[in-house]
């Protein structure tokens, strides 16, 4: 039964393959008709392009010039903001004391409250780092060189109750 499966399978396979061929192969004048209209939807597609950018400049053109003030007004005022928050900034840290480098880094609040309150920290941080540390005592210190336990002993000592018979 299992020889009748497997003849019935050999001759089925030729045949997938065949069809795989066929729905492969196109003749010309569909391929033709294809490309004709794959060259007709890019045409559509560049004319569709080009007039979104004219009616762009069309919008443009025809804003009126109280528009045009308002958005030149807009932008004056968002510079104004951020030449005022950045003066604030630099008077901020050089009354603490900041580089300018560690101000644009670490002074990134709006406000002048806190950016005193970042200013003050930072400048906490700076001092201590700048004073010099006392020393971590060192365990070792004052011990004998010599030691009458071998390392063997010492291996015992450590790992002596940590198995349980």
């Amino acid at each position: 039964m299992s020889e009748s499966t497997t003849q019935a399978d050999s001759a089925e396979q030729p045949q997938v393959g065949a069809a795989a061929e066929q729905a492969k192969t196109f003749d010309a004048e569909y391929v033709e008709k294809l490309r004709k209209e794959n060259a007709k939807y890019r045409t559509e597609a560049k004319a569709n392009a080009d007039a979104a950018a004219r009616l762009a400049e069309i919008e443009e053109a025809s804003k009126s010039e109280s528009q045009k003030l308002a958005e030149r007004l807009s932008a004056a005022e968002k510079a104004a903001a951020d030449a005022q928050r950045d003066a604030l900034r630099f008077r901020i840290a050089s009354k603490f004391q900041i580089s300018d480098e560690d101000a644009e880094l670490f002074l990134t609040a709006g406000d002048e409250d806190t950016l005193t309150k970042q200013a003050e920290r930072l400048a906490a941080r700076n001092e201590d780092a700048g004073k010099p540390r006392t020393p971590r005592p060192d365990p070792n210190q004052g011990r004998s060189g010599s030691s009458s336990a071998s390392t063997a002993d010492l291996f015992a000592a450590a790992v002596e109750g940590s198995f349980t018979r």
